[in-house]
């Protein structure tokens, strides 16, 4: 990581740096001064702290608004900005319409009728709103893609615009014969030969994936990377993985080979499937990657120690530094997973911290693992009854709200 990059956050215990990284202590930590987090909150929605794309945060903005009882003005100005803006503030906007916000409303409706980005506004709203809620912007939508000469302009079929009976444009044509028809031997034939493709290949390794998995393919795979021969072609992993245990013995070959995609590939299929003899491995590649700020990654380094019980305690200093560090949300929850299967000492705050959390994965394991204290449950009770929130978070709150309930 350069240093740049290193700067780039704020210090990961500091109100700004929780906010960044959408921890769930910086929601709980904002809420006891409102008015000194609201610069901050506005911030980190004005600005694209996700280290990657997957990063959740949308939900978690919208909630420090609604929480924090601020204005979503400066929120529905942002909608004004470049299309990379636009998309933040729909994200916040269109939940905390939800959440009974009529101003996030009313400013997405009138994005619609007259701002630069009003179709995939349109489109965003009309696959989370009641239909009540957008359905009148029908005259808008008819005026608005009629000036859109360019066919390729037109948006795709789907909601609202099949709702309007509005022109969109047409999925192209699909080939003739489905892979899905082939038997086993010819999608296999396919990879065998050398005058096949990349894409076709990639096709057909997608298919495979698909399918009950089938040994034949393994003496094929170091023949499987990309014409350029820097990587591995891109659904080959998947496929390798649903072989298992099978892949282990030419993995141990595969893990000696002088090309580098093949040689992780091995090493992949090695970690997933050998006994603790892999621990101080995986623990050192743990230690690597913190060293070197490796944000994208350790979750799997993580999830391979997590098999390992208490037998993989010594990796527990760094899964403890990610979970606290990481800019990269969508890996936290790997780090708590494995905490919870090799050491749980001291992690009843971190789930409990997790309810607050931006993703949903992590407010999952507070749900199933916070203990049961009085703030607990009442959290569990919110997150059941907000609109904002994911239904199968809504669920399991709701279920353990009243498994904790029936035990006073």
């Amino acid at each position: 990581m350069s240093d740049e990059d290193e700067t780039r956050y704020a210090h990961h215990d500091s109100l700004l740096g929780l906010l960044q990284r959408g921890r769930g202590l910086g929601a709980v930590r904002a809420r006891q001064d409102p008015a000194a987090a609201a610069p901050l909150v506005y911030d980190v929605i004005r600005r694209d702290w996700r280290w990657d794309g997957v990063d959740d945060r949308g939900l978690f903005h919208a909630r420090l608004l609604r929480d924090l009882e601020l204005s979503p003005g400066p929120v529905v100005a942002q909608l004004a900005g470049d299309e990379d803006a636009c998309m933040r503030a729909i994200d916040a906007l269109e939940l905390l319409a939800l959440g009974g916000s009529d101003e996030a409303r009313e400013g997405l409706r009138a994005h619609v009728r007259e701002g630069a980005y009003w179709i995939r506004v349109l489109e965003s709203v009309a696959d989370r709103w009641p239909v009540a809620w957008w359905e009148d912007l029908e005259g808008a939508a008819r005026s608005r893609i009629g000036e859109e000469a360019d066919e390729e302009a037109l948006p795709w079929p789907c909601e609202p615009w099949i709702r309007f009976g509005i022109r969109t444009r047409v999925f192209p044509a699909l080939p003739a014969e489905a892979l899905g028809d082939r038997s086993g031997e010819e999608l296999l034939a396919v990879l065998a030969d050398a005058r096949s493709g990349d894409g076709p290949k990639t096709g057909v390794l997608r298919e495979l994936a698909r399918r009950t998995p089938d040994e034949a393919l393994i003496p094929l795979v170091p023949s499987l990377g990309t014409s350029d021969g820097r990587r591995s072609l891109p659904a080959l992993r998947r496929a390798v993985e649903g072989l298992g245990a099978l892949a282990v013995p030419a993995a141990r070959r595969w893990a000696a080979d002088e090309r580098e995609w093949l040689a992780r590939l091995g090493a992949d299929v090695l970690a997933d499937h050998l006994g603790p003899e892999l621990i101080p491995g995986l623990a050192a590649e743990l230690r690597d990657q913190w060293r070197e700020r490796a944000w994208c990654g350790p979750d799997r380094t993580a999830k391979r120690l997590a098999r390992f019980g208490p037998d993989a305690a010594e990796a527990v200093p760094e899964l403890r530094r990610f979970w606290l560090h990481t800019p990269h949300s969508w890996e936290r929850p790997a780090y708590l997973e494995a905490l919870a299967a090799i050491d749980q000492d001291g992690l009843d705050y971190a789930h409990t911290e997790s309810l607050w959390d931006c993703e949903e994965q992590a407010r999952l394991l507070g749900i199933a693992r916070a203990p049961d204290l009085p703030e607990v449950r009442e959290r569990l009770a919110a997150l059941r009854d907000d609109p904002m929130e994911e239904a199968e978070v809504r669920a399991a709150a709701g279920a353990r709200f009243e498994e904790a309930r029936s035990q006073l």
